[in-house]
């Protein structure tokens, strides 16, 4: 099976509902990303933080996975495929994607402020004040926020090290570390970009471009592995 690494930003559950960041009408409009999303905005007003990622998962419990999603999940018949995502939600594992290494966290988990190590699932439920691990300590939302390390970073290089394709969708490419992994996919791997937008790529190689949202675009991307590789559906 050929090795098809997969990394997703915003666009690809912005068809699900999911507010993003960066498009007009986006969470930036209404939130300053760093009295919400800093380490800083947690010691400064720890309620407002705990309240920014409250509405986050709730909004994320009423949302459903798109045919994007859908897509994704189908091609692990016919490929080895592997998911990078930038995205905090869990529209992938929803619809059966087995492999799925989240860069920025995840908003249906919790974790210690004291022992990263201590991670637990919440689902959807809120994080409240006085919410402790079992260490005491107050449970923070299990995301990276700005200005703190990507842990899973040297995970998702390696990933993309391996792969024979490597597929963009929904990312403006502008969020670093993660826009940098496309220039670590080996040269002979075909490069893939799906976006409706116009999206700068700091490879100097061929990557191939389908210019429309995902959900449209897996589809497209979907007929052109299948036509590629000889597979039947």
């Amino acid at each position: 099976m050929k090795k098809l690494v997969v990394l997703t930003g915003a666009g690809m559950s912005s068809e699900s509902g999911i507010r993003t960041f960066r498009d007009s009408g986006g969470l930036w409009e209404e939130y300053d990303v760093m009295e919400v999303a800093t380490p800083m905005a947690w010691r400064k007003d720890m309620d407002l933080v705990l309240r920014f990622y409250n509405e986050r998962r709730r909004q994320l419990a009423c949302c459903k996975p798109n045919e994007g999603h859908i897509g994704l999940a189908n091609l692990e018949k016919h490929f080895d495929i592997q998911i990078i995502t930038q995205n905090i939600d869990d529209l992938h594992e929803r619809v059966g994607s087995t492999k799925i290494l989240h860069l920025h966290g995840e908003l249906t988990k919790a974790r210690s402020t004291v022992d990263t190590s201590l991670i637990y699932d919440i689902g959807y439920k809120d994080i409240n004040r006085g919410d402790n691990c079992e260490k005491g300590s107050q449970l923070r939302p299990h995301i990276v926020w700005f200005g703190e390390e990507v842990p899973m970073m040297d995970e998702a290089v390696n990933l993309a090290g391996e792969a024979d394709i490597f597929v963009v969708i929904g990312s403006s490419l502008n969020v670093y570390p993660a826009a940098g992994l496309i220039n670590y996919a080996p040269q002979k791997a075909s490069l893939w970009l799906i976006d409706p937008m116009d999206v700068a790529v700091t490879v100097n190689r061929k990557v191939e471009v389908i210019k429309e949202k995902a959900s449209k675009g897996i589809a497209i991307l979907n007929e052109q592995l299948f036509k590629t590789y000889e597979i039947t559906k």
